[in-house]
């Protein structure tokens, strides 16, 4: 589990340990990710989706990083005595969130979409990994009596699990911090660009 704690997440990324469930496997670390908008001063390439949305929402404004774009949980379960199930000691179980522009959410692949984006995550990562399985979910909220001029949103939910060939889990913390900022609508980090160390919280 020490291998998390040299993760090189991206810069947009706020990692927190948050408490682990404590019934699915003997020994457990979870950790918290949110994404939020970039400052207005902030250099970059040019953002799409829910960034762009929440950046110009805030343009002109002193909060411009305070708008969170996507969220999400990374558990990694251990069992030394290994599990049939999961096929092996380990197995990591991940939850992602983001609001979606309504165009995109209302496309009919967009579950396929967020599948690929999970499995291009790893590809890329080189995180090699077995009996992958996940649910993608769009979530329609519609606000109603003295909400009711609150807009409409949609959300996707990604909820995954897969278990990893090795008990190097790295690259694969990695790849999921990736997909968050996907979710989130940023763009990928060009060839050649190193992610910073985030330094955890207390």
């Amino acid at each position: 589990m020490g291998t998390l704690r040299k993760a090189q997440c991206r810069r947009e990324l706020r990692l927190a340990e948050i408490p682990a469930p404590a019934r699915l496997a003997p020994f457990a670390v979870a950790l918290g990710a949110e994404v939020y908008a970039p400052g207005a001063g902030t250099p970059g390439t040019p953002l799409h989706g829910p960034a762009a949305m929440a950046l110009a929402a805030a343009s002109g404004t002193e909060d411009d990083g305070g708008t969170e774009l996507a969220t999400g949980r990374f558990i990694l379960l251990h069992d030394p005595d290994g599990s049939e199930v999961w096929g092996g000691e380990f197995r990591i179980v991940t939850y992602i969130r983001a609001e979606l522009e309504p165009e995109m959410g209302n496309d009919e692949m967009l579950g396929t979409v967020a599948w690929t984006w999970l499995v291009e995550a790893l590809e890329n990562h080189k995180a090699p990994y077995r009996a992958a399985g996940g649910t993608a979910t769009r979530v329609l909220s519609e606000s109603f009596g003295t909400l009711s001029e609150r807009p409409g949103s949609i959300d996707i939910e990604l909820r995954a699990s897969w278990t990893p060939a090795t008990s190097d889990v790295r690259a694969h913390l990695e790849a999921w911090s990736d997909m968050v900022c996907t979710f989130a609508g940023l763009p990928p980090l060009p060839d050649g660009v190193t992610p910073l160390t985030h330094r955890r919280r207390n």
